[in-house]
């Protein structure tokens, strides 16, 4: 038989990484820094487990462009809006401050002018993927602390793409800099152009028409296929593919569609970026690491103490109270998972010689391992900033409020489907004043009941990213009221896992279902069959003149044995 040699890469990769990845979870090290292990362990400076280097490079890249799509994606005018004295006082601050520490570091040590901004930059980031999941796992992502650190990360994000874009300037490639500027700002103002028009006309029609046949294989390929020809046309425009990625993740965030693609391209996004990490540490130097154990504690040291009084400051500034601003600080201190991308790109054009690249990978690495333990003392380091003799107004700050559709989706009820039984749940929720928000897979009706004012969102509620935008953390009560009993014991199973105590009602089409709902954690299930016998009871006694209150109290006797034989078949079956 044939063999594959690829085949035997991915599956040392895949076995080594599951072992590595289960030791990093016992010591609560991020899953970033166990891909980061495992590509040392089996690169050709560790044990040479994998011979085709190039090959996992190459999938690598694809992380980097679905990478940049799922940040085009959550990145939107509406969300930067909401945090916008965060987001331009804080964040343009913070990035400015450290990448000045950053090039003042360099200059320093000697190193050209380039090379201490590209230094800089490569400071300016923060993890987004280790810092926003530590937040969510502790329930903080809805603080004040938690919405100033998304405002910076969000910042940072966008602040890639350009730094992307100037590394071939930072590099000398051109002898003409201003020219060089003016030609790629022109050339990059065009496509951004090009791009938000097809967002505002093209892209969501079309993809209102690939939802509407709820075939979720096209809807995938129809994404992954606007991601792919955007970064392409970026290519052939002189620009990198990062970037088109990036902008074709804009295009699809202003659309209703954005959180079930997100939803779509994050499993593709997670395995393909894990080769991206491997590829990363398979470029680790262990000698190097063994030769010079001090010099990296002590930048790295200096890196998180930077960047720390950098975010604090920058918090501060932007208005946010000490203890909050501390408390951020302490969290972004560590290096971004992109900052990888962009000293892969720097090295290529000779801006990282080899024992300066050396020494940043071991730095990130570093500094994203002791990412847990900073965020878990960050609230004691809040606390001590807090009880020092300082002015209450520093102390105090000017936090920014929460935005309407916060404050609105807070101990509410998520209405999963919207037929019949949906529209009459939203309308009695409506009149009895509780909050309430919609989830629905049909896009004509998505379409329609927005226009109505209806708090409706197009996405599969099977989905954590979908789920997280309804808030499910702080909902009151979840109603699935779809006819697809598959697709109803997908939700409540990740509705159980995202919060585990909110009440869960739902309905099914036949009494066969209830037991298995029961068992996987919904408190009540309705089934359509007994509904039915009912009206079908209740039609035959008005025909025979029974009296209307003895029909309401035969209805009222039989729901509530009803009810209760539901329940004792669950429990003694």
């Amino acid at each position: 038989m044939e063999q594959i040699p690829l085949i035997n890469e991915f599956l040392i990769i895949f076995v080594l990484s599951i072992i590595v990845l289960l030791l990093c979870y016992r010591v609560h090290i991020p899953a970033v820094v166990g891909f980061l292990l495992t590509g040392v362990i089996s690169g050709p400076y560790g044990f040479a487990l994998v011979k085709q280097v190039e090959d996992v490079q190459s999938l690598s890249n694809i992380g980097i462009i679905l990478l940049l799509f799922t940040v085009g994606m959550e990145i939107s005018v509406k969300k930067i809006l909401e945090i916008k004295r965060l987001f331009f006082a804080g964040g343009v601050l913070q990035v400015l401050l450290t990448m000045l520490g950053g090039f003042v570091i360099a200059k320093a040590i000697g190193r050209p002018t380039g090379e201490a901004i590209f230094l800089g930059c490569l400071l300016a980031l923060s993890s987004t993927a280790v810092v926003l999941r530590m937040m969510v796992q502790k329930g903080e992502a809805d603080t004040p602390h938690g919405r100033g650190t998304l405002a910076i990360l969000i910042f940072q994000d966008f602040c890639a793409v350009p730094m992307m874009l100037i590394i071939p300037i930072l590099a000398g490639e051109n002898s003409d800099w201003d020219w060089e500027l003016i030609s790629r700002a022109l050339e990059g103002l065009l496509i951004i152009s090009a791009v938000f028009a097809a967002g505002w006309w093209i892209v969501p029609k079309l993809l209102f028409h690939v939802a509407r046949t709820r075939i979720r294989e096209l809807f995938l390929l129809t994404v992954i296929s606007i991601c792919l020809a955007v970064a392409w046309a970026s290519q052939l425009a002189g620009l990198s593919l990062s970037l088109g990625a990036f902008l074709a993740g804009l295009i699809i965030s202003n659309s209703d569609f954005s959180h079930e693609a997100i939803s779509d391209i994050i499993p593709f996004q997670d395995l393909f970026i894990s080769f991206f990490f491997v590829s990363v540490g398979m470029l680790l130097d262990i000698s190097f690491v063994y030769n010079h154990p001090l010099l990296i504690i002590g930048m790295t040291i200096l890196v998180v103490a930077l960047k720390a009084i950098a975010v604090t400051f920058s918090g501060v500034c932007a208005g946010l109270p000490l203890r909050t601003a501390a408390w951020m600080g302490l969290s972004l201190a560590q290096i971004s998972e992109f900052s990888f991308v962009l000293a892969k790109t720097g090295s290529e054009h000779g801006l990282a010689p080899p024992m300066q690249y050396q020494l940043f990978l071991a730095i990130a690495i570093l500094s994203i391992a002791l990412t847990p333990w900073l965020i878990n003392y960050a609230h004691a380091w809040a606390g001590f900033w807090d009880r020092l003799p300082l002015p209450n107004r520093l102390k105090r700050g000017y936090s920014a409020p929460k935005s309407k559709e916060e404050q609105k989706l807070e101990k509410h009820v998520i209405i999963v489907g919207f037929g019949l039984s949906g529209n009459a749940l939203a309308h009695t929720c409506k009149e009895s004043s509780i909050p309430y928000v919609i989830v629905e897979m049909n896009p004509h009706t998505v379409r329609r009941e927005q226009l109505n004012g209806q708090p409706i969102h197009y996405g599969d509620a099977s989905h954590e990213t979908v789920l997280d935008h309804l808030q499910i953390q702080t909902a009151a009560a979840v109603a699935i009221v779809i006819n697809d009993s598959a697709g109803a014991v997908r939700i409540i199973k990740k509705v159980r896992q995202l919060n585990p105590t909110v009440y869960t009602i739902v309905r099914t089409r036949y009494m066969q279902d209830v037991k298995q709902l029961y068992s996987i954690g919904a408190n009540d299930v309705i089934p359509d069959e007994y509904g039915s016998a009912v009206e079908i009871f209740t039609r035959v006694l008005h025909n025979y003149s029974v009296p209307k209150d003895k029909i309401q109290e035969l209805v009222t006797s039989s729901l509530a044995e009803h009810y209760e034989l539901l329940r004792m078949h669950y429990y003694h079956s």
